[in-house]
């Protein structure tokens, strides 16, 4: 079977990590990745495939930044090109980019099957690019793959043919798991001068906290009043040019410290051993949940509800006296070392990978 995944950003990447490698050792599968270059930074796209071992795109097609539907419609022409070339029998999109939905319109207008992995997730913000992305590739995909039962309900609410919704669980938490025993060895607490539970992490690229100057001001102006505490940021090139842009980088004090974006298992090594994770980041919600690191997120809203539902995550937006009072609070409570148990963990066991190799095989064999 000619399965061809398009993929475009570095959470992409991470979550197809297992399911490559499976198709790899598997006979019946012959996989082809095609890079959009929708993250077109070095640091944020080849790095993580020489670290996580992954064979070299087939294509890539360098679309680089731009508006939405430029970047989309892009992404449409070429992929339609490289598709009608190779001929796949079925295209995975992972996620929610305009990767996603460019992966998803170019193959089914080509009468191509497409299989969505994390379908069904909805913030309910139509605001949000991404949601208009996954609503979109779900209502056009044939294998719709679920990460928990409250994706699965979405798409019942939504009218999808339920014989097309698989519950899998969450392809990046086999990631994790696959990759925190090495992760835990690196040496990066030491070559940061850091101690463990003795600072927190931020990350912001989200355009509708970045390109704000109104809500880029509110971050900084919390991570300032957020004096007593040490706070690594691993910036994004985004974000590095809108504080650059604005003048803002100018106000942040020396307990925030920019580092460059970092590799897959140092960034697990990095939230793991912190008090708490500040994010604008979908990924990292979840991946701060695994790793038993409360999280407080900079967005009014998620589509990883799961995640608050069960007091590992917290909204605030980016009003600094939210993210003051709520990072505040979860330093301050002992209890905050939520264990993670099996029961309590809606997004499958790890192994949601091997279920959806499965279930393409089963689709391709009529059975």
């Amino acid at each position: 079977m000619k399965v061809t995944l398009i993929l475009g950003t570095r959470p992409q990447i991470i979550k197809s990590a297992p399911l490559i490698h499976l198709a790899k050792k598997d006979t019946e599968i012959d996989m082809q990745i095609i890079h959009t270059g929708q993250h077109y930074d070095y640091e944020m796209s080849k790095e993580f495939f020489d670290e996580l071992n992954l064979p070299d795109p087939t294509a890539n097609l360098n679309i680089g930044s731009g508006t939405h539907a430029w970047q989309t419609g892009k992404m449409l022409i070429a992929l339609e090109k490289v598709l009608m070339k190779e001929k796949p029998d079925l295209v995975i999109v992972p996620g929610d980019t305009n990767s996603t939905i460019a992966g998803a319109l170019s193959a089914s207008k080509l009468h191509i099957p497409v299989a969505h992995m994390e379908a069904g997730e909805r913030s309910y913000n139509m605001d949000m690019p991404e949601e208009i992305n996954r609503r979109l590739t779900d209502h056009c995909s044939t294998l719709l793959f679920a990460a928990t039962k409250k994706s699965v309900n979405n798409l019942w609410k939504e009218g999808v043919d339920q014989t097309k919704i698989h519950l899998v669980g969450d392809t990046m938490y086999d990631s994790v798991l696959n990759h925190l025993p090495e992760a835990m060895k690196e040496s990066l607490l030491e070559k940061l001068s850091l101690q463990q539970d003795g600072y927190a992490v931020l990350t912001a690229h989200r355009p509708e906290n970045v390109d704000s100057p109104k809500r880029l001001e509110g971050i900084v102006d919390a991570m300032v009043r957020l004096a007593d505490l040490t706070i690594m940021f691993p910036i994004h090139p985004r974000t590095k040019s809108r504080l650059q842009e604005t003048g803002f980088q100018k106000k942040l004090k020396k307990n925030v410290r920019i580092i460059k974006p970092l590799k897959y298992r140092e960034m697990l090594n990095l939230m793991k051993n912190a008090k708490l994770l500040l994010t604008d980041s979908g990924g990292m919600q979840k991946e701060a949940f695994w790793l038993e690191t409360a999280c407080v997120t900079l967005r009014n809203e998620t589509e990883w509800t799961e995640t608050i539902e069960l007091g590992a995550n917290v909204l605030v937006g980016t009003d600094p006296e939210k993210i003051v009072m709520e990072t505040n609070r979860i330093l301050s409570d002992e209890t905050r070392g939520r264990k993670l148990s099996a029961d309590t963990n809606p997004f499958g066991n790890g192994r949601a990978s091997e279920k959806i190799l499965s279930v393409i095989k089963d689709f391709y064999s009529g059975a």
